[in-house]
This record gives structure tokens, sequence and C-alpha cells, in this order.
């Protein structure tokens, strides 16, 4: 549902040393995709009702004024298990495997991620890697293109003599692209996106987090009603302005 471009320039493996040197257009990847696969439907008034089953207090049930109240009531007093209820499956795509590993540290998330010991670089899916912003324009840009290519190239030459892709890919750079389906309840993503989305955090996982949060404040604004969005600098963070 949300697609934006990096900040990090996307690079295409081309399999010869002199193809990395062509023009940026022929070397650039697609720009990172945020597509939000599934969600709960009528998430905020399932939450709820789930949380007016502990009181049985369903004669205060007063949609849309009494759901705004009650999330926001729970959150500000930390009960937030009533969010679990509720849960985000988003695929992401053209993020590298450092953000894929920063990602996948958050343990009460489900992963599905694309598998380098099955999917064949030059065959199911074109190479392709980042190179971060701190990079990119910078003497040290050509000189990594081509040692990512070079690495590319070994890892075809060995998959060529037999040498199984689970092997091969060690060679590869954690730059290397890999598409990633996450899913986590609302509680999780909370979570996530409050540290993920901070000035401290890396660029790439806050990059991507950021348009995972604009997707959530659109589908579940009173649960994620708390968290604003600095455009300018490219950061979130939380701040409950009604208190």
């Amino acid at each position: 549902m949300s697609e934006t471009g990096s900040k990090g320039q996307r690079g295409k493996g081309q399999g010869a040393r002199d193809k990395l040197k062509a023009t940026d257009s022929g070397q650039r990847a697609a720009d990172i995709q945020v597509e939000l696969m599934a969600i709960t439907p009528n998430a905020e008034d399932i939450i709820e009702r789930a949380c007016r089953t502990c009181y049985l207090s369903f004669h205060r049930y007063k949609p849309p004024s009494s759901t705004e109240e009650l999330i926001k009531k729970v959150i500000r007093k930390g009960h937030h298990s009533v969010l679990e209820h509720a849960t985000a499956t988003f695929r992401i795509k053209g993020g590298s495997r450092v953000f894929t590993h920063e990602l996948v540290r958050h343990r009460l998330m489900s992963p599905s991620q694309e598998s380098q010991r099955y999917v064949e670089y030059g065959k199911t899916k074109e190479f392709e890697f980042v190179v971060p912003p701190t990079i990119h324009s910078t003497p040290f840009e050509d000189k990594f293109k081509e040692i990512a290519g070079q690495a590319y190239e070994l890892y075809q030459d060995m998959v060529k003599a037999e040498i199984p892709k689970e092997d091969a890919r060690y060679i590869l750079p954690n730059a290397t692209t890999s598409e990633i389906v996450i899913t986590a309840n609302f509680r999780e993503l909370r979570h996530i996106l409050e540290i993920r989305c901070v000035e401290r955090a890396h660029w790439e996982i806050r990059e991507i987090c950021l348009e995972m949060l604009k997707i959530m404040k659109k589908q579940a604004p009173i649960v994620f009603w708390d968290f604003h969005i600095d455009e300018k600098n490219k950061v979130a963070y939380r701040k409950d302005e009604e208190a």
C-alpha cells in the first residue's frame, strides 16, 4: 500500500565489472516497497470489545467515541495486552540483509524471508545490493560496486561448478537485498516502531519502519495516535499531546 524511494542507492550485479560501470540508471534496483498485505478487519473495534470483556462494561460501548476513549486510556495506563488481538502483515522489498538481520531480532514478530539456500541470483531473481548513503557519491562508491560485482561473479562461477547455492552464498555481501514478509500484533508493532523510527536507529530500518508507521496511522489511527512523524528529519517519536 505504500512505496518509497531509498536514501541508499540500490545496485544491480550485472555479472561483469565493466557493466557495473554503466550509467546509474542501469545499476539501480526498484525502490524499497512496503506493502500492507493484510490487517485485522475492524481492528480498533475488536480491541475495544475485547477490552470491555475484562470489565463486562458493554453498556459503555458507544463507538466511535467510546473506542477512542478506551483505547487511549489503556495505552496510557500500560495495559497493552488488548492490542494483541489485532495484527498486520507487511511485505517488504528492496531492503538489505543488514536491515532484515536487525528486523528479525524482534522475536514476537513472525517473519518469512527469501532464502538464499533456494533462491539463485541471476536465475530466480536478479542480484541487487544497497549502497549506503554515506558511501554513495564518495570516492569509495565505484570500488564498493566493483567488489560487490566481483562477489556476485564468484557466486555465479561456483554455482555453475555445482557448488551448492547454500555454500556459494557465503561470498555475497550484507548489502544484498532480501524480500521479507512479517506479521505482528499491534502491541509489538508499537514497540518496533517506537525504537526503530527514532534518530539513533540505523538509517535503513528507520526508513522502512517510517513507511510502516504511515500505513498504520491510516489503518489504525487511534492505536497509533501518539506517534508523530517528522518528515523533514525522517524520524518519528511518541508524544501524548492530549495528556
